[in-house]
């Protein structure tokens, strides 16, 4: 089990390593999207930066490399193993969001991993996903904040996990480190909203 574990946070942490935003801004813009904005290359900071074709291929390329990860896992290496298949795509899942937040070529400086706890949410349970999205568009809509609804879907993640797969502890267990990965990406974002100077995706005037 131990040598299962190592091999799908690896395979999950290479596939994080695929920088959407990163590639995007320097293929088809000749820019780093780090240099502009927060400083980071996910989703949000690309829409910002570049626009919104971009922030959504950026989101997309995100979400699927999450995806491509775990239907690895789940139909090539270890299908057919019931609850156990089941942790092993949350640990590539896991491992993709570290890949994605902490890329070791780019001094470990990636993206949030919001767009890839989504494509988990989608790979793992499209019921989960559909909340995830109808509660995240809620939450958007209503504060005008991206990292709001980050943080609210990813704090109700754990709390889908334990309604629709109660008794698997360990991939419960595993749900809380999305959690926490995600806030602790977010304490900068945690902190302007505390002192009131978080930005909001403000609405164009005509």
């Amino acid at each position: 089990m131990a040598i299962k574990v190592i091999i799908c946070l690896v395979l999950g942490y290479i596939f994080g390593c695929f920088q959407t935003g990163y590639f995007y801004g320097k293929l088809f813009k000749g820019i780093d999207v780090r240099n502009y904005g927060s400083g980071n290359a996910g989703t949000t900071n690309t829409l910002r930066t570049l626009g919104k074709p971009a922030g959504y291929i950026v989101f997309l390329g995100d979400a699927l490399k999450a995806v491509f990860a775990v239907w690895i896992v789940r139909y090539l290496l270890f299908p057919g193993l019931g609850d156990v298949t089941k942790i092993l795509e949350t640990v590539t899942a896991l491992g993709v969001v570290i890949g994605h937040n902490y890329p070791f070529y780019m001094h470990f400086k990636g993206g949030k991993g919001i767009a890839a706890t989504g494509g988990f949410m989608f790979a793992l349970d499209v019921r989960i996903a559909l909340i995830a999205a109808i509660v995240f568009a809620f939450v958007f809509f209503t504060t005008r904040y991206v990292s709001v609804g980050s943080l609210t879907i990813t704090a109700l993640f754990p709390i889908l996990m334990l309604i629709f797969y109660p008794g698997q502890w360990v991939v419960f267990g595993l749900s809380l480190i999305f959690t926490a990965l995600a806030w602790w990406r977010h304490r900068a974002n945690i902190k302007r909203l505390m002192n009131g100077t978080e930005n909001k995706f403000e609405k164009k005037k005509r």
